[in-house]
This record gives structure tokens, sequence and C-alpha cells, in this order.
């Protein structure tokens, strides 16, 4: 929990995240400790938003003839 949220990978943002859901679910914290996990993990939910938005304007979709051949690609619109 030491590592800047920026520093962290989209698995390791979401693992941690997993696993500060769990001890606020738990009630294992203090309240201190639980408004210092929830910051946190407000954190870790916003690198997990960014890193999933920057994925997903990487993606191409394939574009196909009236036959149904690839012919190209073009930028990824979701539905």
């Amino acid at each position: 929990m030491d590592t800047p949220v920026e520093d962290l990978s989209f698995e390791d943002a979401l693992k941690e995240l997993e696993s500060i859901v769990h001890r606020l679910e738990t009630g294992e914290a203090t309240l201190d400790g639980s408004i210092q996990l929830y910051e946190r993990g407000d954190k870790l939910r916003q690198r997990c938003a960014e890193r999933l938005d920057q994925a997903q304007a990487k993606i191409e979709a394939i574009r196909l003839d009236a036959e149904g051949r690839p012919t190209g690609t073009r930028p990824f619109a979701p539905a």
C-alpha cells in the first residue's frame, strides 16, 4: 500500500482495490483506518478507470466488406 497509485499496473491496482473492499466489508479497520482505506480505494478506482479508458482508445475494430472480408481497421466505438 506504500506504492504510489500512479506507479501501479492495472492488475496491481485492481488487486489492491479488491483487498481494500474486503477489509472495509469485514470491518477489521478502525474508523480512521477505514477513512484512509476509502481514500486510497477511490484513487485506485480512478487509476483503473483511466487505464481502461486508455486501453479502449487503442482498440481498433476490423472493417469488413460486403462479403465479410477484412478491408482495414477503424477506431473502436463503444456500443
